[in-house]
């Protein structure tokens, strides 16, 4: 069998996907290991490097080519190309990104038949930016070397495996149905593979993380009802994905998409939409007295009865002053 299988997913990098591609052929391995390569349909140029190195890699760089853009953020061309994986393992990659460490593979693998509780690795990956903005390691000195399923729920999105650091076990054949909703791939696959065993951490920086504005990074727009609705919905999945083992801190998470929601371009000028999102948001999240007070007072009174409130409040005050 296979040991390993490279998956690179790739749309309009054609700037990239070069360099992408050869760090992982310049991989040193004591095992097999195969390149797809999945383009969802670039309109760059892409496909046409991608075939360039089948063509000088026959059998090793294996393109995986969209005849159309299948959507959803990449998350379509990602499952297609996993799909077709033949490895133990499969080793994640944007097209974007790059490994800096000719040994990566070998250490990660090494890793996992190691540890057969493990299903899943990844190590720290330089970011760099392309704004010029001063690169920065992904991973603190103090990041733990394993996580559990219960690491991943948190009441904040929780996020500190770079995709091109991760390995894990080909053993997803079947996605369940909520997956398939996200924009975000990345999130809902971790807590899949959490289920299946543990994340280990590999300290070494074996990666570059490029952020720029063709990467999915630059896709989520908290300030769109769109990209929150989906975030909640997807919360939603994994809650029944987890028989809401993890309710109570899932909701709050939830919560936290409805308040943002609150000052969304879609809801931000409206009033009746936004009080029915403020009553979702106290509904999840139970706030503290305070804040619901706050809620109530800025998103649920009526504007027209909280201005004759006012009116009337001023009004009192005055004559008391008067007295």
């Amino acid at each position: 069998m296979m040991k390993v299988s490279v998956c690179i997913v790739t749309y309009n990098q054609a700037k990239f996907i070069g360099q992408a591609i050869e760090s992982a052929l310049n991989q040193k391995t004591n095992f097999d290991f195969e390149i797809l390569v999945g383009d969802d349909c670039s309109t760059d140029g892409t496909q046409d490097i991608v075939k360039h190195y089948a063509q000088q890699y026959p059998g090793r760089v294996i393109p995986v080519l969209q005849t159309k853009n299948l959507g959803q953020n990449g998350l379509f061309n990602t499952n297609e190309t996993y799909a077709r994986a033949k490895g133990r393992y499969i080793a994640a990659f944007d097209g974007d990104d790059y490994w800096t460490d000719p040994n990566k593979l070998q250490k990660q693998v090494d890793f996992l038949d190691a540890n057969p509780t493990f299903s899943t690795c990844f190590h720290n990956a330089l970011i760099t930016f392309e704004d010029q903005s001063p690169s920065q390691l992904l991973n603190t000195p103090d990041q733990k070397t394993e996580y559990s399923l219960e690491d991943l729920i948190g009441e904040d999105e929780i996020w500190f495996m770079a995709t091109s650091s991760v390995m894990f076990w080909n053993v997803i054949k079947e996605y369940p149905d909520w997956f398939y909703k996200s924009v975000s791939g990345d999130i809902p696959r971790y807590v899949l593979f959490a289920k299946h065993g543990k994340i280990g951490y590999l300290p070494d920086v074996m990666s570059v993380y490029r952020k720029n504005k063709n990467g999915t990074s630059f896709t989520d727009k908290e300030e769109d009802a769109n990209f929150l609705w989906n975030r909640i919905n997807l919360y939603e999945g994994i809650n029944r994905e987890l028989a809401y083992k993890y309710n109570h801190t899932l909701r709050k998470n939830i919560a936290r998409y409805f308040y943002k929601m609150l000052f969304s371009k879609q809801y931000a000028h409206t009033y009746l939409a936004k009080a029915a999102i403020a009553v979702k948001y106290l509904k999840y999240g139970k706030p503290e007295p305070q804040r619901r007070n706050e809620i109530v007072r800025d998103h649920i009174v009526p504007p027209a009865l909280l201005r004759i409130y006012s009116f009337f409040a001023l009004m009192i005050y005055r004559l008391k002053e008067k007295m």
